[in-house]
């Protein structure tokens, strides 16, 4: 069944002005939840609903092919306008197949992944619920203001380890069907399905020092030194692409029509380094080339597949014949080809000079040198550093 993604995000936030677009962790906020969606294997079609030409163009400029604005109307963009208003407003002026589901998705919760949707679509397919909300589980012992417990008995106070909590909504979506919306004008109706997702989520970015919070989070998860150091000493296979990462993607031909490329040798004693630890070093190309198989020979790989037309195909047919996962695998690549098995692997990195969205992939390291420039050994210097580090 196919399923739409509604983000709304208008640009009079009073709290915070232009949070939507507002950096956290070095990207604007409205990224996180619009990546995770553009990477849903569920999601055919994301709109972005937005008054703010600034976060038009902001959004724009990640070149998620997913992506469409919607310009919604002045007076379903106001403090008092509720989230309901604009979505009855989009429904009405696009029409949708009545059973298309219909995921409205919240940008403040910065802690959702493509996997999220994929399970909760799925979740809710199989289920006889009418629609689905997000939750996390919450062991808080909650009380009224009248001093009444409401989900635990204060005199049997259960240990925090037998207690089995409620769930609490953390803001990041909601799915329901297009028809059931129309008819109910709410995102929820009937029989409503709770969809846990991970402790961390619990954290929805509305004032500032939720920012701070969230930040730290997102960088030690994410981006930060914790991640790589634990995805880097799991590594057992490092693969890198060819054309525009071990070369400058450049074509040389002689007068004679004779094609030549420019290899960079810092990057194959990088992966010597690595093999040196036991790391098995190779390379994945879609070229079928002598001049890519040459060098190949020359720098003594492990693993050379070319003419790949399905690379994640292939790594993911290597690593069931070397007996490891796909979380064991580093991978270096710049352009489309590279980009479903860029998602897929342990530790991902791309050259300067990658496509957008290549750069936009989850938890990517943006190295600082270019394809053909010494990409491939400051890949390699960042995993046998984070290696040391967790020796330490």
């Amino acid at each position: 069944m196919a399923a739409v993604a509604f983000v709304p995000v208008r640009g009079g936030s009073k709290s915070i002005p232009l949070k939507n677009i507002k950096l956290l962790a070095g990207k604007p906020l409205v990224w996180w939840s619009l990546v995770a969606l553009q990477n849903s294997s569920q999601i055919e079609a994301i709109y972005v609903a937005t008054d703010s030409a600034v976060i038009r163009a902001t959004v724009l400029s990640f070149q998620f092919d997913k992506v469409r604005i919607y310009d919604r109307r002045h007076e379903n963009a106001q403090d008092t306008s509720s989230t309901e208003s604009v979505v009855i407003e989009f429904l009405e002026t696009h029409p949708l197949s009545p059973d298309c589901l219909f995921v409205l998705c919240q940008a403040t919760n910065p802690f959702v992944e493509p996997t999220d949707f994929d399970r909760a679509i799925k979740a809710l397919e199989r289920s006889t619920a009418d629609s689905l909300l997000s939750v996390v589980v919450s062991k808080r012992f909650l009380w009224t203001r009248e001093g009444t417990p409401l989900n635990y008995d204060f005199v049997r106070r259960p240990r925090r380890q037998d207690f089995e909590g409620c769930y609490l909504e953390n803001g990041a979506f909601y799915v329901n069907r297009v028809e059931n919306i129309l008819k109910h004008r709410n995102r929820l109706s009937g029989k409503v399905l709770p969809f846990e997702m991970s402790d961390v989520s619990q954290f929805e970015l509305d004032e500032p020092d939720d920012w701070t919070v969230c930040e730290e989070l997102l960088r030690s998860r994410k981006t930060g030194p914790r991640h790589y150091e634990q995805a880097a000493r799991s590594i057992r296979v490092f693969l890198t692409d060819v054309d525009g990462v071990l070369t400058d993607g450049g074509m040389y031909y002689s007068a004679e029509g004779e094609h030549l490329k420019k290899y960079q040798t810092q990057d194959a004693h990088g992966m010597r380094l690595l093999q040196q630890e036991g790391i098995k070093i190779g390379l994945v190309t879609s070229e079928n080339s002598e001049i890519n198989r040459r060098r190949a020979d020359k720098m003594k790989l492990d693993i050379a597949i070319h003419g790949s037309t399905n690379k994640l195909a292939n790594v993911t047919a290597l690593c069931q014949d070397l007996g490891v996962t796909l979380a064991q695998v580093a991978y270096i690549g710049d352009d489309l080809n590279c980009h479903e098995l860029l998602q897929a692997v342990g530790l991902r990195a791309c050259p300067r000079n990658a496509v957008t969205k290549v750069k936009n992939v989850p938890g990517i390291i943006h190295l600082q040198r270019s394809g053909g420039e010494g990409a491939v050994r400051e890949f390699a210097d960042f995993i046998l550093n984070m290696k040391a580090l967790g020796q330490d």
